[in-house]
């Protein structure tokens, strides 16, 4: 067996982004950016009122100033101010030439067409001249994932569009002669398929577009002409079950009669030892244990650092541990790196704590589902009391 790191470095290896598209900038939340944005011209590309107010010349402060004019957001005043003059003038609007500060209305006293103001220092309530980008500035690097503050930041650059990494198509096929989906009838012997929808769910908040399978029964040309079909439409195809070595587990063998050459069939961890990684050409198939905590655990470990490098991300950032305390003590760990499943909370100080869910056992969903966390613990790690620090990866 190999750990997770090997596992994962040799899946990293041989995975290359998609190719880039460019899009509208309404439909790129979500999309990683293959491109510079660079700004093309200052934001704001001029001297800015940051209050509603007078424009005027701080040396003619104290005093009685001539109003001539107003100033509204994208409407300057068309002349420059004299001395002994001033402007109405509202947030955002350009100061009027020969201004330079700006008295706020509930400080002014209003007398017709005059101006009664107190005492204005020079740049007060201006906002200078590219204040918040300059002309010629890196704004947004290629590989970042595009949100909401991102996409302000390329429409305040002007960028109808932006160039971005194609969107990932995964299929989840889940599988068992044990699995029915929800809203079918069950045997008793039968239970509904759960991770298909899960897997979906995590690929795509993890930038993926998928398709899903009614569940495979457990037989070997099935899963492979399932697999195959998948595979021509697909850049990763994602295999729920039948991932270990039973008489029943028909996955592994479906994907060598495709040809695949498997990078790695087993891996040092707990849960989700029985894990596999393989390639035919320029695809991959991604095989997972049907326990729903194994298949979310390693969904965690592997497919979302994958979906990062096919969008043009650096993995490194999402299998990145941080500390935290743990509330109750952890009993020294086996020869496998364990995740345990777990909540993570704030507490005084801004400490963060986690505990960790009394019942670890890999068929269990509902523990999932109330986890946000998982405590990583190290092969042979000893004994961890309460208060202890230990390394946890967000789910």
């Amino acid at each position: 067996m190999i750990s997770v790191a090997e596992a994962r470095a040799l899946m990293l290896h041989g995975a290359r982004p998609l190719a880039s598209e460019r899009i509208a900038l309404r439909f790129a939340r979500g999309r990683t950016l293959r491109e510079a944005i660079i700004a093309e011209r200052a934001h704001p590309p001029f001297e800015a009122s940051a209050m509603d107010g007078y424009a005027l010349r701080a040396a003619d402060t104290p005093g009685r100033l001539k109003l001539v004019g107003e100033a509204g957001a994208g409407r300057a005043l068309k002349r420059a101010l004299s001395a002994g003059e001033c402007a109405r003038i509202f947030t955002g609007a350009a100061l009027p030439e020969g201004a330079d500060a700006i008295l706020i209305q509930e400080d002014a006293e209003r007398d017709g067409d005059c101006v009664l103001a107190p005492r204005v220092e020079h740049g007060r309530h201006v906002r200078a001249t590219g204040v918040d980008f300059a002309r010629g500035q890196l704004l947004l690097a290629p590989g970042r994932l595009i949100e909401a503050p991102g996409l302000a930041l390329a429409a305040a650059a002007g960028r109808p569009s932006l160039l971005v990494s194609r969107t990932p198509r995964v299929a989840i096929l889940s599988g068992g002669d044990e699995i029915v989906a929800p809203g079918q009838t069950p045997a008793p012997e039968q239970i509904f398929d759960s991770m298909s929808f899960a897997l979906a769910a995590l690929a795509e908040s993890w930038g993926a577009r998928t398709t899903t399978s009614a569940p495979l029964a457990d037989d070997e040309s099935g899963i492979a002409s399932a697999m195959k079909a998948a595979l021509d439409q697909h850049d990763l195809v994602v295999v729920v079950g039948g991932a270990s070595v039973g008489d029943h587990d028909h996955a592994r063998p479906a994907a060598r009669a495709l040809g695949a050459e498997f990078l790695f069939e087993k891996i040092a961890v707990r849960p989700g030892k029985p894990t596999w990684f393989a390639r035919i050409g320029d695809k991959a198939i991604l095989g997972l244990p049907g326990n729903p905590a194994s298949a979310f655990v390693c969904a965690r470990l592997f497919l979302r650092p994958l979906l990062d490098a096919l969008c043009g991300r650096d993995p490194a950032p999402s299998i990145r541990t941080t500390p935290a305390h743990t509330q109750t003590a952890l009993a020294a760990n086996g020869p496998r790196e364990t995740y345990l499943r777990a909540t993570t909370q704030i507490g005084d100080n801004a400490e963060v704590w986690t505990a960790v869910a009394a019942d670890q056992d890999s068929s269990l969903m509902r523990v999932v589902a109330a986890a946000n966390a998982l405590v990583v613990r190290a092969p042979g790690a000893p004994a961890a009391p309460a208060g202890a620090i230990v390394d946890t990866l967000t789910l």
